[in-house]
Protein backbone atom coordinates (compact mmCIF):
# COMPACT_ATOMS: atom_id res chain seq x y z
CA UNK A 1 0.00 0.00 0.00
CA UNK A 2 1.33 3.45 -0.89
CA UNK A 3 2.35 5.64 1.99
CA UNK A 4 0.29 8.69 2.81
CA UNK A 5 2.31 11.76 1.92
CA UNK A 6 2.02 15.39 2.97
CA UNK A 7 3.71 18.72 2.34
CA UNK A 8 4.58 19.83 5.85
CA UNK A 9 6.54 22.59 7.49
CA UNK A 10 9.20 21.37 9.89
CA UNK A 11 7.33 22.72 12.90
CA UNK A 12 4.18 20.96 11.69
CA UNK A 13 6.09 17.70 11.21
CA UNK A 14 7.30 18.04 14.80
CA UNK A 15 3.74 18.36 16.08
CA UNK A 16 2.52 15.37 14.07
CA UNK A 17 5.50 13.35 15.25
CA UNK A 18 4.52 14.10 18.84
CA UNK A 19 0.97 12.93 18.16
CA UNK A 20 2.32 9.72 16.58
CA UNK A 21 4.41 9.11 19.72
CA UNK A 22 1.29 9.30 21.87
CA UNK A 23 1.64 12.82 23.22
CA UNK A 24 -1.51 13.72 25.16
CA UNK A 25 -0.53 17.10 26.66
CA UNK A 26 0.96 20.29 25.28
CA UNK A 27 1.59 23.33 27.42
CA UNK A 28 3.17 26.29 25.71
CA UNK A 29 3.44 29.98 25.05
CA UNK A 30 3.67 31.44 21.53
CA UNK A 31 7.11 32.57 20.45
CA UNK A 32 8.76 33.05 17.04
CA UNK A 33 9.89 30.85 15.32
CA UNK A 34 8.23 27.88 17.08
CA UNK A 35 4.60 29.00 17.25
CA UNK A 36 3.36 26.67 14.50
CA UNK A 37 4.07 23.69 16.76
CA UNK A 38 1.57 25.05 19.28
CA UNK A 39 -0.90 26.00 16.56
CA UNK A 40 -1.04 22.45 15.20
CA UNK A 41 -1.30 20.94 18.66
CA UNK A 42 -4.13 23.29 19.60
CA UNK A 43 -6.18 21.90 16.70
CA UNK A 44 -5.10 18.25 16.59
CA UNK A 45 -4.56 17.30 20.23
CA UNK A 46 -8.21 17.64 21.33
CA UNK A 47 -9.23 15.39 18.42
CA UNK A 48 -7.42 12.46 20.08
CA UNK A 49 -8.57 13.22 23.60
CA UNK A 50 -5.49 15.17 24.59
CA UNK A 51 -5.16 18.54 26.30
CA UNK A 52 -3.73 21.78 24.92
CA UNK A 53 -3.17 24.74 27.18
CA UNK A 54 -1.60 28.13 26.50
CA UNK A 55 0.03 29.25 29.71
CA UNK A 56 0.66 32.77 30.92
CA UNK A 57 4.40 32.56 30.24
CA UNK A 58 7.25 30.20 29.42
CA UNK A 59 7.84 29.28 33.06
CA UNK A 60 4.21 28.30 33.47
CA UNK A 61 4.37 26.31 30.23
CA UNK A 62 7.30 24.26 31.52
CA UNK A 63 5.63 23.73 34.88
CA UNK A 64 2.45 22.53 33.19
CA UNK A 65 4.16 19.77 31.24
CA UNK A 66 5.97 18.52 34.34
CA UNK A 67 2.69 18.25 36.19
CA UNK A 68 1.06 16.49 33.26
CA UNK A 69 3.98 14.09 32.87
CA UNK A 70 3.72 13.07 36.51
CA UNK A 71 0.09 12.08 35.97
CA UNK A 72 1.24 9.67 33.25
CA UNK A 73 0.82 11.87 30.18
CA UNK A 74 3.41 12.11 27.43
CA UNK A 75 3.95 15.85 27.53
CA UNK A 76 5.88 18.42 25.58
CA UNK A 77 6.34 22.10 24.90
CA UNK A 78 7.89 24.21 22.15
CA UNK A 79 9.78 27.47 22.40
CA UNK A 80 12.82 29.42 21.22
CA UNK A 81 15.91 30.92 22.83
CA UNK A 82 14.43 33.47 25.24
CA UNK A 83 11.81 30.95 26.30
CA UNK A 84 14.48 28.33 26.90
CA UNK A 85 16.26 30.77 29.19
CA UNK A 86 13.09 31.14 31.25
CA UNK A 87 12.53 27.38 31.42
CA UNK A 88 15.94 26.49 32.83
CA UNK A 89 15.02 26.28 36.52
CA UNK A 90 12.21 23.85 35.81
CA UNK A 91 14.33 21.87 33.35
CA UNK A 92 16.69 21.39 36.27
CA UNK A 93 13.75 20.27 38.37
CA UNK A 94 12.83 17.74 35.68
CA UNK A 95 16.41 16.47 35.68
CA UNK A 96 16.69 15.87 39.43
CA UNK A 97 13.10 14.62 39.81
CA UNK A 98 13.54 12.43 36.70
CA UNK A 99 10.36 13.57 34.97
CA UNK A 100 10.06 12.50 31.31
CA UNK A 101 9.13 15.29 28.90
CA UNK A 102 10.12 16.71 25.51
CA UNK A 103 11.16 20.32 24.88
CA UNK A 104 11.38 21.67 21.33
CA UNK A 105 13.70 24.62 20.82
CA UNK A 106 13.46 26.23 17.37
CA UNK A 107 16.69 28.16 17.69
CA UNK A 108 17.04 31.83 16.82
CA UNK A 109 19.79 34.37 17.35
CA UNK A 110 20.57 35.98 20.67
CA UNK A 111 21.50 36.89 23.35
CA UNK A 112 18.19 38.24 24.67
CA UNK A 113 15.59 38.95 21.98
CA UNK A 114 18.25 38.80 19.25
CA UNK A 115 16.84 38.16 15.80
CA UNK A 116 13.40 36.53 16.22
CA UNK A 117 12.92 35.66 12.54
CA UNK A 118 16.49 34.62 11.72
CA UNK A 119 18.04 31.14 11.93
CA UNK A 120 20.64 30.17 14.48
CA UNK A 121 22.33 27.22 16.16
CA UNK A 122 23.28 29.21 19.21
CA UNK A 123 21.71 27.05 21.92
CA UNK A 124 23.88 23.95 21.57
CA UNK A 125 25.77 24.48 24.81
CA UNK A 126 22.64 25.72 26.56
CA UNK A 127 21.04 22.36 25.79
CA UNK A 128 23.86 20.66 27.69
CA UNK A 129 24.63 23.12 30.47
CA UNK A 130 21.70 25.56 30.58
CA UNK A 131 20.51 24.50 34.00
CA UNK A 132 22.90 24.36 36.92
CA UNK A 133 24.36 21.31 38.59
CA UNK A 134 25.62 17.95 37.39
CA UNK A 135 22.99 16.21 35.30
CA UNK A 136 22.71 14.12 32.14
CA UNK A 137 21.35 15.62 28.93
CA UNK A 138 19.90 14.31 25.69
CA UNK A 139 19.53 16.69 22.76
CA UNK A 140 18.63 15.83 19.16
CA UNK A 141 19.22 17.94 16.03
CA UNK A 142 17.29 16.70 12.96
CA UNK A 143 17.93 18.18 9.52
CA UNK A 144 14.91 17.46 7.28
CA UNK A 145 11.15 17.59 7.77
CA UNK A 146 10.96 13.79 7.46
CA UNK A 147 13.63 13.44 10.10
CA UNK A 148 11.98 16.02 12.35
CA UNK A 149 8.91 13.75 12.41
CA UNK A 150 10.81 10.56 13.20
CA UNK A 151 13.25 12.15 15.62
CA UNK A 152 10.37 13.70 17.55
CA UNK A 153 9.02 10.19 18.02
CA UNK A 154 12.46 9.07 19.15
CA UNK A 155 12.71 12.00 21.56
CA UNK A 156 9.56 10.84 23.32
CA UNK A 157 10.89 7.29 23.40
CA UNK A 158 14.14 8.46 24.98
CA UNK A 159 12.34 10.62 27.53
CA UNK A 160 10.08 7.75 28.57
CA UNK A 161 12.89 5.17 28.59
CA UNK A 162 15.43 7.17 30.57
CA UNK A 163 12.96 9.18 32.67
CA UNK A 164 14.32 12.61 31.87
CA UNK A 165 13.75 15.73 29.75
CA UNK A 166 14.85 15.48 26.10
CA UNK A 167 15.43 18.50 23.88
CA UNK A 168 14.87 18.73 20.13
CA UNK A 169 16.98 21.45 18.53
CA UNK A 170 15.56 22.81 15.30
CA UNK A 171 16.58 26.08 13.69
CA UNK A 172 14.40 28.65 12.01
CA UNK A 173 15.21 27.25 8.57
CA UNK A 174 14.14 23.65 9.04
CA UNK A 175 11.38 24.75 11.39
CA UNK A 176 9.76 26.81 8.64
CA UNK A 177 10.75 25.09 5.40
CA UNK A 178 8.25 22.77 3.73
CA UNK A 179 9.10 19.35 2.34
CA UNK A 180 7.30 16.25 1.18
CA UNK A 181 7.23 13.63 3.89
CA UNK A 182 5.85 10.13 4.08
CA UNK A 183 3.59 9.70 7.09
CA UNK A 184 4.26 6.37 8.78
CA UNK A 185 1.42 4.04 9.63
CA UNK A 186 0.88 3.03 13.27
CA UNK A 187 3.50 0.43 14.08
CA UNK A 188 6.00 1.57 11.43
CA UNK A 189 7.97 3.50 14.05
CA UNK A 190 8.64 2.17 17.52
CA UNK A 191 6.70 3.91 20.28
CA UNK A 192 7.95 3.37 23.83
CA UNK A 193 5.92 3.80 27.00
CA UNK A 194 7.42 4.32 30.42
CA UNK A 195 8.09 1.42 32.73
CA UNK A 196 5.38 0.97 35.34
CA UNK A 197 5.97 -0.32 38.88
CA UNK A 198 5.11 -3.92 39.61
CA UNK A 199 5.36 -3.81 43.41
CA UNK A 200 2.43 -3.28 45.73
CA UNK A 201 1.49 0.39 46.25
CA UNK A 202 2.66 0.33 49.86
CA UNK A 203 6.10 -0.92 48.77
CA UNK A 204 6.65 1.56 45.92
CA UNK A 205 9.61 3.92 46.10
CA UNK A 206 9.93 6.33 43.15
CA UNK A 207 13.73 6.49 43.24
CA UNK A 208 14.60 2.96 44.30
CA UNK A 209 17.45 1.77 42.11
CA UNK A 210 17.12 -1.83 43.25
CA UNK A 211 15.59 -2.59 39.84
CA UNK A 212 18.29 -0.70 37.96
CA UNK A 213 19.44 2.83 37.28
CA UNK A 214 16.05 3.86 35.89
CA UNK A 215 13.35 3.28 38.51
CA UNK A 216 9.78 2.65 37.30
CA UNK A 217 7.55 5.74 37.43
CA UNK A 218 3.99 5.51 38.76
CA UNK A 219 1.36 8.05 37.77
CA UNK A 220 -0.08 10.61 40.15
CA UNK A 221 -3.74 9.82 40.63
CA UNK A 222 -3.18 6.07 40.51
CA UNK A 223 -3.09 3.80 43.52
CA UNK A 224 0.56 4.74 44.00
CA UNK A 225 1.31 7.70 46.26
CA UNK A 226 4.77 9.21 46.46
CA UNK A 227 6.76 12.37 47.07
CA UNK A 228 8.56 14.50 44.46
CA UNK A 229 11.06 17.21 45.32
CA UNK A 230 13.78 19.26 43.72
CA UNK A 231 16.06 18.45 46.64
CA UNK A 232 18.45 15.54 46.75
CA UNK A 233 16.47 12.62 48.03
CA UNK A 234 16.44 9.07 49.23
CA UNK A 235 14.73 6.17 47.46
CA UNK A 236 11.35 7.16 48.93
CA UNK A 237 11.51 10.62 47.34
CA UNK A 238 11.91 12.54 50.58
CA UNK A 239 14.83 14.97 51.00
CA UNK A 240 18.15 13.83 52.35
CA UNK A 241 21.49 15.47 53.03
CA UNK A 242 23.38 12.25 53.73
CA UNK A 243 26.54 12.52 51.64
CA UNK A 244 26.54 8.88 50.56
CA UNK A 245 22.92 9.09 49.29
CA UNK A 246 23.45 12.41 47.52
CA UNK A 247 26.57 11.12 45.81
CA UNK A 248 24.89 7.87 44.78
CA UNK A 249 21.90 9.72 43.30
CA UNK A 250 24.02 12.10 41.23
CA UNK A 251 26.20 9.31 39.89
CA UNK A 252 23.24 7.06 39.09
CA UNK A 253 21.58 9.75 37.00
CA UNK A 254 24.74 10.28 34.95
CA UNK A 255 25.33 6.55 34.69
CA UNK A 256 21.93 5.79 33.20
CA UNK A 257 22.95 7.80 30.12
CA UNK A 258 26.65 6.98 29.97
CA UNK A 259 25.96 3.25 30.22
CA UNK A 260 23.49 3.43 27.33
CA UNK A 261 25.34 5.64 24.86
CA UNK A 262 25.18 3.00 22.13
CA UNK A 263 21.36 3.03 22.36
CA UNK A 264 21.08 6.82 22.47
CA UNK A 265 23.71 8.14 20.07
CA UNK A 266 22.71 8.44 16.43
CA UNK A 267 24.85 9.78 13.59
CA UNK A 268 24.92 9.92 9.81
CA UNK A 269 28.12 9.41 7.82
CA UNK A 270 28.56 10.45 4.18
CA UNK A 271 31.57 9.55 2.05
CA UNK A 272 33.82 9.10 5.06
CA UNK A 273 35.51 5.84 4.02
CA UNK A 274 38.57 7.53 2.55
CA UNK A 275 37.94 11.10 3.69
CA UNK A 276 40.92 13.24 4.55
CA UNK A 277 38.90 16.36 5.28
CA UNK A 278 35.95 15.77 7.59
CA UNK A 279 33.09 18.21 7.83
CA UNK A 280 31.13 18.03 11.10
CA UNK A 281 27.73 19.68 10.78
CA UNK A 282 24.25 19.28 12.22
CA UNK A 283 20.71 20.48 11.58
CA UNK A 284 20.08 22.57 8.48
CA UNK A 285 23.75 23.38 7.91
CA UNK A 286 24.52 19.69 7.43
CA UNK A 287 22.63 19.99 4.15
CA UNK A 288 25.05 22.67 2.98
CA UNK A 289 27.94 20.53 4.20
CA UNK A 290 26.72 17.49 2.27
CA UNK A 291 26.60 19.55 -0.92
CA UNK A 292 30.07 20.91 -0.16
CA UNK A 293 31.42 17.36 0.12
CA UNK A 294 30.25 16.61 -3.42
CA UNK A 295 31.77 19.84 -4.75
CA UNK A 296 35.09 19.13 -3.03
CA UNK A 297 35.16 15.58 -4.39
CA UNK A 298 34.74 16.91 -7.91
CA UNK A 299 37.76 19.12 -7.26
CA UNK A 300 39.82 16.13 -6.18
CA UNK A 301 39.63 16.75 -2.42
CA UNK A 302 38.63 13.69 -0.40
CA UNK A 303 35.98 15.18 1.86
CA UNK A 304 33.29 13.51 3.94
CA UNK A 305 30.52 14.49 6.33
CA UNK A 306 29.95 13.38 9.90
CA UNK A 307 26.50 14.49 11.08
CA UNK A 308 25.68 14.00 14.75
CA UNK A 309 21.90 13.65 15.02
CA UNK A 310 22.19 13.20 18.77
CA UNK A 311 24.29 16.16 19.91
CA UNK A 312 24.17 15.18 23.57
CA UNK A 313 25.55 12.85 24.65
CA UNK A 314 28.27 13.85 22.22
CA UNK A 315 29.65 10.98 20.06
CA UNK A 316 33.12 11.11 21.58
CA UNK A 317 34.41 7.70 20.50
CA UNK A 318 33.48 8.08 16.82
CA UNK A 319 34.78 11.64 16.71
CA UNK A 320 38.11 10.53 18.16
CA UNK A 321 38.43 7.73 15.59
CA UNK A 322 37.66 10.08 12.70
CA UNK A 323 40.23 12.60 13.87
CA UNK A 324 42.92 9.92 13.62
CA UNK A 325 42.30 9.52 9.86
CA UNK A 326 41.80 13.21 9.01
CA UNK A 327 44.15 15.85 7.69
CA UNK A 328 41.69 18.46 8.93
CA UNK A 329 38.25 18.85 10.49
CA UNK A 330 35.97 21.74 9.52
CA UNK A 331 32.95 22.64 11.64
CA UNK A 332 30.35 24.97 10.06
CA UNK A 333 27.69 26.13 12.53
CA UNK A 334 25.37 29.12 12.85
CA UNK A 335 27.05 30.47 15.96
CA UNK A 336 30.51 31.75 16.80
CA UNK A 337 31.89 28.42 17.94
CA UNK A 338 30.04 25.99 20.21
CA UNK A 339 30.14 22.38 19.04
CA UNK A 340 33.65 22.97 17.78
CA UNK A 341 34.76 23.31 21.41
CA UNK A 342 33.57 19.78 22.13
CA UNK A 343 35.29 18.48 19.01
CA UNK A 344 38.55 20.12 20.02
CA UNK A 345 38.21 18.65 23.50
CA UNK A 346 37.62 15.05 22.51
CA UNK A 347 40.06 14.96 19.56
CA UNK A 348 42.79 16.75 21.50
CA UNK A 349 43.54 18.50 18.22
CA UNK A 350 45.41 15.57 16.72
CA UNK A 351 44.62 17.29 13.43
CA UNK A 352 43.76 20.94 12.64
CA UNK A 353 40.19 21.88 13.59
CA UNK A 354 38.71 24.95 11.89
CA UNK A 355 35.33 26.54 12.34
CA UNK A 356 32.98 28.54 10.14
CA UNK A 357 30.70 30.75 12.19
CA UNK A 358 27.83 32.83 10.90
CA UNK A 359 25.42 34.88 13.04
CA UNK A 360 23.97 37.40 10.58
CA UNK A 361 20.66 35.63 10.10
CA UNK A 362 21.72 33.87 6.91
CA UNK A 363 22.68 30.20 6.49
CA UNK A 364 26.20 28.98 5.80
CA UNK A 365 26.40 28.11 2.11
CA UNK A 366 28.18 25.22 0.40
CA UNK A 367 30.46 27.75 -1.30
CA UNK A 368 31.60 29.12 2.07
CA UNK A 369 32.45 25.63 3.27
CA UNK A 370 34.33 24.77 0.08
CA UNK A 371 36.33 27.99 0.32
CA UNK A 372 37.24 27.31 3.96
CA UNK A 373 38.46 23.79 3.20
CA UNK A 374 40.64 25.00 0.34
CA UNK A 375 42.00 27.77 2.56
CA UNK A 376 43.26 25.43 5.26
CA UNK A 377 44.69 22.68 3.04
Amino acid sequence: MAKKVALLQGNEACAYGALYAGCSFFGGYPITPSTEVAEVMSVELPKVGGTFIQMEDEIGAMASILGAALTGAKAFTATSGPGMSLKQELIGYACIAEIPCVIVNVMRGGPSTGMPTGPSQSDVMQARWGTHGDHPAIAIAPSSCQEIFSETVRAFNLAETYRMPVQILLDEINGHMRERIELPEPGDLEVVNRQQPTVAPEDYKPYDHAQGDIPPLASFGSEYRYHVTGLNKAADGFPTSKPELVDAEERRQLRKIEANRSLIEKNEEYRLEDAEVILVAYGTISRSARSAVDHLRKDGIKAGLFRPITLWPFPEKRMTDLAEQARAIVVPEMNLGQLILEIERVTRRVCPVAGIGRVDGEPITPAQIVAKVKEIL
